[in-house]
């Protein structure tokens, strides 16, 4: 029978354990050699904004971004409306692109992990499927200041509906909208667009219409009523909803006591009416006194339109003072035609008296 010494067996495991640190001191410095080896190369799947860079050394890659991002970059953002166009350039965009930060980023990025796993995925074809993004700089004033050179090209104020009262009648302007860009939105389209070589460099000012603040519609209820009072004409027209409704002769203040031109607002209206006698040198006896509407000496007849200070739209039973310059400073009118124009002009109407 035949024995082996326990040294024997020592001696066998040692020289096993020896064998099998060598071959991983062997293969840990092969990996490490081949690990080094690429320690500039960027691995697959690695991108810089889109850009491909895996297998690419840090020069190639580095004109790999001179040529496939810096250079469509460089191509200006133009901004088209109707047959208008703005263009905004590289030099007054400020572009800047670091191309060498952004390869010692993708290198870094490749080198992440150990020496084991990243051997592993070199070995095995593996990726990492990074896009980084791109280290761009530019002018965020430049952006805005194409964007006011739109607006100020573009854009056109809402414009409210007006009415003018004068001798003529009253003229009407429409309500027009106005016409704004989308500012906010085109800012973040060139803002997106200008760091990435991929994106569209061209864009559409999309506008949207802004609302008047007095409508047409608006304006018709307020000057639902007007009357426009000539004098040297000794004419009084009503107009309703902004269109002329009836035509009436008159008389007005004679010289002296002139009846007052403006513009004024019915202030009061009533039938019948008192009336309150001015204190005036013309009023004679009846100065300061109070007719009532019943007493045959008032000369205020049927209705009464309150304008301004004591001045008025009345009837009267002088017929023939119509078309003179005959009243103390009132309008006098024709006794059915008051009671029409009484019952068509509600209290605070314009009037305007030329």
């Amino acid at each position: 029978m035949a024995y082996t010494s326990a040294c024997s067996v020592r001696t066998k495991s040692s020289i096993l354990v020896a064998a099998s640190l060598a071959v991983l001191v062997v293969l840990g410095g092969a990996l490490y050699a081949y690990d080094h080896a690429r320690a500039d190369e960027i691995s697959a799947g690695v991108k810089v904004g889109g850009v491909p860079l895996g297998g690419l050394t840090r020069a190639q890659a580095q004109a790999r971004l001179e040529r496939d991002l810096l250079r469509p970059l460089e191509r200006p953002v133009v901004i088209h409306h109707a047959n208008k166009t703005w263009k905004l350039g590289p030099t007054e965009a400020r572009i800047h692109a670091d191309l060498g930060a952004m390869v010692d980023e993708a290198v870094a990025r490749s080198r992440s992990g150990g020496l084991f796993s990243r051997s592993w995925r070199s070995l095995t074809g593996g990726r990492l499927d990074d896009d980084l993004r791109p280290m761009v700089q530019f002018s965020d004033a430049a952006v805005i200041r194409l964007v006011d050179r739109v607006r100020r090209s573009v854009e056109r104020p809402a414009k409210d509906a007006t009415v003018k009262i004068s001798a003529a009648g009253v003229t009407q302007v429409p309500a027009q909208d106005g016409l704004a860009i989308q500012a906010s939105a085109l800012h973040r389209q060139i803002r997106a667009a200008i760091t990435s070589p991929t994106a569209g460099r061209t864009f559409v000012a999309r506008t949207h219409h802004t609302d008047p603040k007095v409508t047409t519609d608006e304006l018709k209820h307020k000057y639902e009523t007007v009357i426009v009072i000539n004098r040297n004409q000794f004419r009084l027209r009503l107009f309703k909803d902004l269109k002329l409704s009836q035509t009436f002769p008159i008389a007005v203040g004679r010289v002296g006591l002139e009846t007052p031109a403006g513009q004024y607002k019915i202030a009061n209206k009533a039938i019948d009416p008192a009336w309150h006698v001015p204190n005036s040198p013309w009023a004679g006896k009846l100065a300061g006194k109070v007719i009532p509407g019943d007493d045959p000496t008032n000369p205020i007849k049927a209705r009464w339109l309150g304008v301004y200070d004591g001045v008025g739209i009345h009837g009267t039973n002088d017929d023939a003072s119509i078309g003179h310059n005959a009243s103390h400073g009132c309008i006098r009118m024709h006794i059915p035609d008051v009671e029409k124009l009484y019952d068509e002009v509600p209290v605070g109407a314009a009037i305007y008296i030329a």
